[in-house]
């Protein structure tokens, strides 16, 4: 075999195991895993301008997060960069500061003090998960993904320290497996989760506040006792299509500040830092069980409209 042929020939090798990425599992490097920094500025992931910052919003909602790794001297260490799709694995990780040290310390925002979101790169799977700190600043939590593919995680945090801001930083995760695509589901206004129908009224508007509001009901019925969760009778995030850009956003009002009833109707404010389309996910709790509705909406166009209820997220959060 001549030079020629046999570069060919090596090169179309090459492109077919690139092809085959996740089906091969341990047999190649994780795809597109973040390595964590020592330090900022070491393999920053820039945002786009106007989109850094935290990731809670209310009234007036922060740039989008979760594009970085590292953000305000601050650092998302994944221990974890690689799991196996159908496999129940020990998702871990450390938050690090600008000296390479582990975080140790965090106000408690909403009942914990970090919040854990997996996401699909595809926006299909989602999970809401709660891991356990060890006394050296060593996060852990059991996940098991059911597709592979490409995910996000995101850290949503605030450090100890009387001038701390909340930060949300985000790294690449792999499952291996065999891999299918997946399209973002279609637009929808109603969702139904495990004999709940939730209802989306309003829209997300690029660079303007605007209110969301998501009503749950059950056998034709508005649920009007609806129980806290996580300190508020809702939870929602939002996720851009394309590059995930995250917002974590909380009702208007919290339970026992007299002004939130719990349920049917649960009130967000919130602000798309683009236009584009954007993936909605929102957990309530009823009857002792946390579910999670999804939904696709569009910042910068019409509100979802009557199209087929998409049903509930791939969530499995374990909560």
């Amino acid at each position: 075999m001549n030079t020629g042929l046999r570069i060919t020939t090596f090169a179309a090798a090459l492109a077919a195991t690139f092809g085959a990425a996740y089906g091969v599992g341990q047999g190649v490097g994780p795809v597109v895993a973040d390595s964590p920094p020592k330090h900022e500025g070491e393999h920053t992931r820039p945002a786009p301008e106007g989109e850094k910052g935290g990731g809670h919003a209310g009234h007036d909602t922060p740039p989008a997060g979760g594009l970085q790794i590292s953000e305000g001297g601050y650092a998302l260490d994944l221990r974890t960069p690689r799991v196996t799709a159908g496999e129940p694995a020990d998702l871990r990780f450390t938050v690090r500061d600008a000296d390479g040290r582990a975080v140790t310390a965090y106000q408690r925002e909403h009942d914990k003090e970090l919040h854990l979101i997996v996401a699909s790169r595809d926006l299909v799977t989602y999970r809401h998960l709660h891991p356990t700190r060890a006394a050296d600043g060593t996060w852990s939590t059991p996940v098991d993904l059911p597709r592979a593919g490409g995910y996000r995680v995101f850290a949503d945090f605030t450090p100890a320290g009387k001038d701390a801001e909340n930060l949300t930083l985000g790294a690449d995760l792999a499952a291996s497996g065999p891999y299918r695509a997946r399209q973002l589901p279609p637009e929808s206004s109603t969702a139904r989760v495990d004999g709940y129908e939730v209802r989306l009224t309003g829209a997300m508007r690029p660079g303007k506040a605007s209110e969301l509001k998501l009503t749950v009901s059950r056998d034709g019925k508005p649920v009007t006792d609806l129980q806290p969760y996580l300190g508020a009778y809702g939870h929602l995030v939002a996720l851009r299509s394309g590059d995930l850009a995250y917002l974590h956003v909380h009702p208007n009002g919290e339970p026992g500040d007299g002004t939130t009833r719990p349920g049917p109707d649960i009130s967000f404010t919130a602000t798309a830092p683009s236009s584009g389309a954007y993936r909605l996910f929102l957990d309530f709790k009823h009857d002792g069980k946390v579910n999670t509705a999804a939904f696709t909406v569009r910042a910068g166009g019409a509100a979802p409209g009557s199209g087929t209820p998409e049903g509930h997220a791939d969530d499995g959060h374990g909560h």
